[in-house]
Parts: C-alpha cells; structure tokens; sequence
C-alpha cells in the first residue's frame, strides 16, 4: 500500500483515457483519427486546466481556465470533478451554400463536470470536442440556486504556446472597429491584443488558427498577450465595462483551435461549422446564391454621389440601364445604395435620419422592382445605419416587409461608425445580439443579409443560411479611396489563411479599368488576370462584377466572371505559401466543371501545378485566362492571354505569373 501513489491506473473507453496518480486524476480524449489529443485535469489548488497535442507535438501547454464576476466570487479554483461522460459522433450533412456540399462531422467529445469544493458549490461543465483537425471547447453554466444572473468581468481561458511563433494578425479596435486592418506577421512576444482568427504557424511546422464558434448573446473573444508564449480571452466589454450579462443556464460560445500540417488544412476545416446548430429556416428554396452588379462603384470613384444633387446614382433612370445590362449578361441582382431617405449631409455622425422605407423622390421602387422582375433579375437592397443600431431595429419589421411585398430578396447592411448607438463595439454583446436580430427578423421576411462593418464571422450561417456574406476586412473599396494607396498585392495571399476562415467575404472584385483618379490616389493593386482568380480564391455566395458595367462591354475576359459559379461541391488548396502565393481549386455545385484560381504578391513567379485534383478518367477542355506578355500591375495591368487546352488528372500545368499577378482557369468535361 505504501507504493501506491507511484502506480497509474489506466481506464481506456473509446476515446476517453483517465489515469489516476495518487490525488490527481487526469483526462484524455483523442480525435476518430487518433491525430489530436486534448488533456484536462485540475491542478492542486483545483484550477481546471487542459493541453492539446497533434502527432504526438505539443501544440498548447497546460492553460488554465475558469471565469470572474463582478459583485461574485470568481470560479477559477477550488474545484472537483463530480463526474465525466463522454460521447462519439460521426455523421454527414449538406449545406444550402457553401465552399464544400457535404459536411462530416466527426468528434469525439468529453464533458468535465465540476463543481466547488466549499463556499457556494457552484457548478459549471466543460465540453471538448476533438476532431481530426482541431479542437472545440466551451463551457456551460447550469442553473442553479448560487448563480443566477451575473455579469463577467473576465474569461480566464488561456492560449499557452510551446514556442514563440509566429503569428498572422490584426489589432483590436486600435485601428478601426470592424476588422478593415492589414494583417502582419510577427511573433508572439512582439503582439498585444489581437483579434481572431488568429493563425500561427510553429516552430514544429504546424499550422493553427485560434477562433470561436457559436458566438451568440456573448462577447466577441479577442486574445490578450498575458505571458511568455501565451495568450487569454479578453471579451470585448459594453461600455460600462461590463464584458458579459448572463443568466443561468447559460453556454459561451466554442473556442476553437484548427491545426494542420499545410496552410490549405485551415481552409477546408469545417470545424467551426460543425459545432454551431443546424438551420432554423425549414424551407431554404428562397435562400439562392447570386451574382451581381451595382450602382455602387462610380460612388467610390466620386462619379456618382449617395446624397440626392446632380450626380445622386440611385434614380430610377440609372437603376434601369444597371438591371438591363445585368439581364443581358446572366447576372440576376443589381444592388443600389444612396436610394433612400438620409444620406444628405454628414450622414456617418448621425445615422438616425435614416429612413428604410422612404425612397428619394428620383427613385421609384415599385417601379424598379417590377421592372427587374420582368427582366429576371431583383433589385438588391441596401440598409445603411451609420452604426445607429437602435433606431435601425425600431424599422427593421416595416422595412423587411416593404422589401418582401416588392420582391427585394436580399439586403446589404451597413455600419460605417466606430460604434453602434455611439457608445458600443460592434463585437461587443450589445453588437452580437443585434446583428443577429437583423439576421433573424429578415429570414422572416425571406430575406437574405450580405452585412459590412460586422461581428466577425463564428459559423452563424449554418443555423442562419440567409446570412450569405459579410465584409469584415479590407475590400476592394479600399482601392479608391485609401489614404495608404489601397490593397498591396500581398493583402489577398493572406486573407484565405486568416479572414476566411471565419466566414464568406464579399470583397467585391471585377476590376475592369485600373486608370481612374481619385484625390487619394489608390489603386487596384493587381493585374486583369489577378482580378478573375479572385471570384475563385476568396469565397462568397454573393459575387459581385464590381466595376461599372461600361467597363466590361466587348472585353473577352468578362467571360469568365460570367461563367464562375458562386457556390463549390468541392474545394482543395493546392501548393499555397501565406502572403506569397495562393492555388485553389473548386469543383461547381452540380459536381461537373472545375475551377482553378491562382494568385501571387508582388513578385512574378512560375508554378508547376499537378491537375490530380480532376475526375480520373476524364478530359477536360480547359479554358485559361493567364497574364499576358508584358503584365504588371505598376506599369502594365492589362495584358491577359486567353487560350483552351486539352488536359486530364495526370497531366500538369505550368503558370507564369506576373508580378501582382494570377491566372483563372474552367475546366469543362468533354463528355
């Protein structure tokens, strides 16, 4: 009996490993493929704490976990483990929209639960899910007689990194409240606070990205530098500093971590998804992804105005001309912005002359609705706020209803403020909840929402299929107007690895004529060719041709972005290194043709690409948009060589790839 603190007992039940050493009992569970492993035990004061391992490489350290409230003791300590259980998952599920059809998810999962030795006795469970390429955590709070309502003042949950790796961010709402930063590549130890996704890559040539899942009625997580390696959740707090109110029952939102051994593993994770709740909308034959143009564009470029004057864009004239061009070239919605009561004068300090139901005089939207109608094309609506969220909700229901009696089936929303009500951040929970009262009122009116200056994307379009796109980092629009010069050619071989993994982009490509002048004097950053590969690198079930529609007229490459689907069967990430060089490619929905989109920074570069990711058996005829002789996108971004070739899945193909750079290919079966 003397010895027996020196002997392990080992309990092994499918996925889940507990052994005991003396008082301290330890619990594993590992993922269906045996890859990752996850490790929860208490330490000797009683704080919960866990570590993740992928391959038998240490992926997190031991961190700590817990919670503190304002006006309560904190829950961070001084716990037991009351009882555990443990449960597998394995099953298939298909998207209405999405970058792949069919989703499997494949977990196994571990529930912890605990409960304070002394004191109140409160009760709190931990659940884990482990899958073959990441990991899930949350915590739920039940209800209880010692916990009722409370308000957090802090989430203890820590990130505790073997090394100092580098790491792809962008700050937290130093530079602007909605994610519209550059992102940078620096370690660790040179980061404060950072937003997520995060992506590392390691010192063991892994790569991981740290997000959440399932963000609702919560404070958006950002991660706080709080130690040598290591970062903690630091909530987004309301203004009063409160970071959460919360009553029990009460659940946080995942926190996630993807790992994979290439770049491209971040990107076909479906980890995130898998753990936010299938759709609440039965009826998804009204949710249709779509392609379209606007009067939007010529704004930025100062050729039209949002206001009502001289050069106001949304008139009923100017809206026709943009729906007759969209009929003749298969595009099926036309967005117009500036249309409504508002946008005079210094719209984005006050939002609250808004209103979204009453049309400027020169637009008549009856008209225009029942003219797009017999064109077969809708007439793509647009909410902008000023980020004056309440008096947005008090017209939200007349609103929406206007738009579903006159046939409107989608609606951009808009935030241009630094806060919402001029006091909160949009990724507070006063700003969660809010977006997904948008979300939500509008799928009642059949409704879809493309919503820019957002709340990061965590995977709410699975249980909201009608959130179809989200801006939520640089777009395109920064091309006009930005003081820096506009998206360097390095921006978009970043945003697949990091902004994308959070949700769809509508960044808006299609830039046709790059010798326009603005007083900024930005620039499209890219060639013609660059510009076509974008509609398959950065994913968005809302596509839109972003330039002004006379400039695609007669121009042969304006065939692609016709041809392009919106939504993917299948997607693989072929030989990609972050901020260098992007290959991807897409099958379409209906599992026929394939697209492949390559993309390079401002170097100029040759590729040799292996096509072993087309059906086997099959030839394809393959038509290719590539850089044509000369191309440059300082000097010379027009150039685009346009040929078809005859290729099969054993063949390979060599790119030549100007500088700011790509080629877009379709690959069409022969029979």
């Amino acid at each position: 009996m003397r010895h027996l603190k020196h002997i392990c007992l080992v309990l092994s039940a499918s996925a889940l490993l507990l052994w005991s050493c003396g008082t301290a009992t330890v619990y594993k569970v590992v993922s269906p493929g045996k890859k990752n492993e996850l490790t929860f035990e208490l330490t000797p004061k009683g704080e919960p704490q866990y570590r993740f391992s992928s391959n038998g490489k240490e992926v997190l350290k031991p961190s700590l976990m817990g919670f503190e409230f304002i006006g309560l003791p904190k829950m961070t300590e001084n716990f037991e483990v009351v009882s555990t259980e443990k449960h597998s998952a394995d099953n298939t599920w298909e998207q209405p929209w999405g970058e792949t059809r069919k989703v499997r998810d494949h977990h196994n999962e571990l529930i912890v639960h605990l409960k304070e030795k002394g004191g109140d006795e409160r009760l709190v469970d931990i659940v884990f899910r482990v899958f073959d390429d990441g990991l899930g955590f949350r915590y739920l709070f039940p209800k209880q007689p010692k916990l009722d309502k409370v308000k957090i003042s802090d989430e203890v949950t820590q990130f505790t990194f073997a090394h100092d790796n580098d790491v792809w961010w962008i700050p937290v709402h130093r530079e602007n409240s909605y994610y519209e930063s550059f992102y940078r590549k620096s370690p660790i130890s040179q980061t404060d606070t950072i937003n997520t996704p995060a992506t590392f890559e390691t010192k063991d040539k892994l790569y991981l990205a740290v997000h959440e899942a399932d963000l609702n009625d919560f404070a958006s997580m950002t991660l706080l530098k709080s130690g040598e390696n290591q970062y903690k959740s630091e909530l987004v707090p309301w203004r009063d500093g409160t970071k959460v109110y919360a009553q029990t029952p009460f659940k946080t939102p995942w926190r996630t971590i993807i790992v994979g051994e290439k770049p491209g593993d971040l990107v076909t994770s479906n980890l995130m998804l898998n753990l936010n709740e299938p759709s609440k909308i039965e009826d998804l034959s009204w949710i249709t992804p779509s392609k379209y143009i606007g009067i939007w564009w010529g704004m930025h470029l100062e050729k039209y105005t949002w206001g009502q004057g001289e050069k106001h864009g949304a008139t009923t004239e100017n809206t026709k001309r943009h729906i007759d061009f969209a009929a003749a070239n298969g595009f099926n919605g036309v967005l117009v912005e500036g249309w409504n009561e508002g946008w005079d004068g210094d719209w984005t300090a006050d939002g609250s002359a808004f209103s979204f139901t009453k049309p400027y005089k020169d637009f008549n939207l009856e008209e225009i609705t029942k003219y797009a109608a017999m064109k077969n094309v809708r007439l793509i609506g647009h909410h902008e706020t000023a980020g004056a969220a309440s008096h947005y909700e008090s017209q939200l229901e007349d609103a929406f209803k206007l738009y579903n009696k006159v046939g409107v089936n989608t609606v951009k929303t808009g935030y241009v403020n630094k806060y919402l009500d001029k006091k909160e951040w949009h990724d507070g929970q006063f700003g969660v909840r809010h977006y997904r009262k948008v979300v939500e009122t509008a799928a009642k009116y059949h409704i879809m929402i493309d919503n820019h200056e957002p709340i990061k994307g965590t995977g709410l379009q699975r249980t909201y299929p009608n959130l179809m796109s989200q801006e939520g980092g640089r777009g395109q629009e920064y091309d006009a107007w930005s003081s820096d010069g506009g998206n360097t050619p390095e921006h978009t071989t970043i945003l697949p690895f990091t902004r994308m993994l959070s949700a769809p982009m509508d960044f808006t490509p299609g830039t046709f004529n790059f010798d326009y002048k603005t007083p900024a004097g930005a620039k499209v950053q890219t060639t013609l060719a660059k510009q076509l590969a974008l509609y398959v690198v950065i994913f968005s079930p809302l596509q839109m041709a972003s330039d002004l529609p006379e400039n695609y007229v007669g121009k042969p490459e304006f065939k692609f972005i016709k041809d392009v689907p919106e939504i993917w069967s299948e997607t693989k990430v072929l030989d990609s290194k972050i901020g260098e060089y992007v290959n991807i490619a897409r099958k379409d929905w209906n599992g026929k043709n394939w697209y492949l989109g390559s993309i390079t920074n401002s170097k100029a570069r040759k590729m040799t690409i292996a096509l072993d990711f087309l059906d086997k058996g099959k030839t394809y005829e393959a038509e290719v948009y590539e850089d044509g002789p000369g191309a440059d996108y300082k000097s010379n971004p027009y150039p685009v060589k346009i040929s078809k070739k005859t290729l099969k899945s054993t063949d390979t193909l060599e790119l030549d790839l100007a500088a700011g750079g790509g080629t877009a290919i379709r690959f069409v079966p022969n029979s």
